[in-house]
């Protein structure tokens, strides 16, 4: 079986898996990551959206093989520090999950939004957000709590490069 090399929240990780797995199923068969969910199975959901090389991706359809030596974040990988980061924080305050299912990766959307554009537009976040769907219906919560993470004064947005952009 090959053996593929990534960044898996900051660790290195050899992986030993087929070629063709999905990293949903590698993060959590293989790693006991089990924050990303599973959906759809075909990227039309967003449920098992993670981040590779800062950009949000649908697990369920990336393969392992396609992304070896690429830096991966889960929503386990997400906060720093021990703390929350400021989009579950907001999460929580605005009170958006009801059952919670898609949440992780309607949050790893918002983080990789936030990332590139830290004060987003409703136009932009509908953009970013789209394809990420709730059954509960939270959209406007979604919404509001990436406006309340964006205006956070103290929240620092680290982009690819390690430079901290407030």
């Amino acid at each position: 079986m090959p053996s593929y090399q990534l960044t898996i929240n900051g660790t290195e990780q050899v992986l030993d898996v087929d070629a063709d797995m999905p990293l949903l199923w590698a993060l959590r068969d293989v790693l006991g990551l089990v924050g990303t969910k599973f959906g759809c199975g075909i990227a039309q959901c967003g449920a098992c959206t993670v981040q590779v090389n800062d950009v949000a991706m649908r697990s369920c359809v990336v393969r392992v093989s396609d992304i070896a030596g690429q830096s991966v974040r889960t929503i386990e990988g997400l906060a720093d520090d021990g703390g929350l980061h400021p989009l579950q924080q907001a999460w929580i305050d605005v009170d958006v999950a009801q059952c919670g299912y898609c949440q992780s990766g309607q949050i790893m959307s918002a983080a990789a939004l936030l990332a590139q554009n830290p004060n987003p537009s409703d136009a932009e976040i509908d953009a970013a957000m789209a394809g990420n769907y709730c059954r509960c219906g939270t959209y406007n919560r979604v919404k509001a709590a990436i406006h309340s993470a964006a205006s956070q004064r103290n929240a620092q947005w680290v982009d690819a490069t390690g430079e901290s952009r407030a």
